[in-house]
């Protein structure tokens, strides 16, 4: 094995570790858990705040120091304006509900077809537990830590073998690491995009906040929404003026994005420049030095397993 399938391979350890770690400490809290009261460990609020301290907090270290071991690149800073800033959440919003449409298209298919109706977890875990956790949760820790996990510490590290190679890859794991099909999709389209971002500007900062703003239209807004909706079709006589203004602010503000997003991508698509500046590797052969070695099958197939088991195929 050359030195370069070593280093992706070692990547690929590393991100099979930081799914499997989080579910050692997980079997030890849930056991101390049990000790105190085993009906905690029912309860979805409960089992949240515990899946945001293992799979973010408790692992951040153990992940850092590994990836600490890996070669990396500072990429240069370049700060943009708030209109740049805003195409970028724009576009992150169209992507984010392309990427879903495709995932609900396919599932739906599959759930008709090969097998059960197969129900999306983030949406699961969005019905079912408080608002406050989803706007802690999902709204605020994961964007920051899966920023740093599938961009900052795996871009700064690929990033010498060409920003295309950093940029498909970042995509290509955060995809898989969400383990389900209804979330892969929007996940390729957005990691990539974010890595684009990353690379482009070399804040984490800025992809943090894209990150962040598409988590809280899927989560907490569209909760509102989905509230405000439920009010005024079952009290259309007595609609209360909040729930009409969360349902316009809703509608208006995608309609802004969107135009915003579809707009730009349109209009720029063929002039899109990746920044290589920082290439120092040329691949003669990269699908097989990324893709086929023992780490990154490793991590490839237990999440192919896990996706799998998501839509009941096994």
């Amino acid at each position: 094995m050359n030195e370069h399938k070593k280093v992706f391979s070692r990547i690929g350890f590393n991100y099979l570790l930081l799914a499997l770690i989080p579910l050692i400490f997980q079997i030890i809290i849930v056991n101390i858990i049990a000790l105190i009261d085993v009906n905690l460990i029912k309860n979805i609020n409960v089992q949240t705040i515990l899946g945001a301290l293992t799979n973010y907090i408790l692992i951040l270290p153990v992940f850092v120091y590994l990836m600490g071991k890996i070669d990396s690149t500072t990429i240069p800073e370049e700060g943009v304006g708030i209109k740049r800033f805003i195409t970028y959440i724009a576009i992150s919003m169209v992507l984010m509900w392309v990427g879903s449409i495709i995932g609900i298209i396919i599932t739906t298919i599959l759930g008709n077809t090969v097998t059960d109706n197969i129900v999306n977890p983030i949406e699961k875990l969005i019905e079912n537990s408080s608002i406050y956790i989803n706007l802690l949760v999902i709204t605020i820790l994961a964007p920051i830590f899966e920023e740093i996990f599938f961009r900052k510490l795996l871009i700064d590290r690929t990033i010498k073998y060409g920003a295309k190679l950093s940029i498909l890859l970042s995509a290509l794991l955060f995809a898989l690491f969400h383990g389900n099909l209804s979330q892969f999709f929007y996940a390729f389209l957005l990691g990539g995009f974010f890595a684009y971002i990353y690379i482009k500007t070399g804040k984490i900062i800025y992809t943090i906040i894209c990150h962040l703003i598409v988590n809280f239209y899927g989560s907490v807004f569209s909760t509102f929404f989905n509230t405000a909706i439920h009010n005024i079709n079952n009290q259309i006589s007595m609609a209360n003026a909040g729930d009409i203004a969360v349902v316009a602010l809703y509608i208006i503000s995608l309609i802004i994005f969107w135009s915003i997003g579809l707009y730009t991508i349109f209009k720029n698509y063929k002039n899109i420049k990746l920044n290589d500046s920082l290439r120092e590797i040329y691949l003669e052969k990269p699908v097989q030095t990324v893709l086929l070695n023992v780490g990154m099958i490793l991590f490839i197939l237990y999440h192919i397993i896990v996706i799998l088991q998501s839509i009941n195929l096994i």
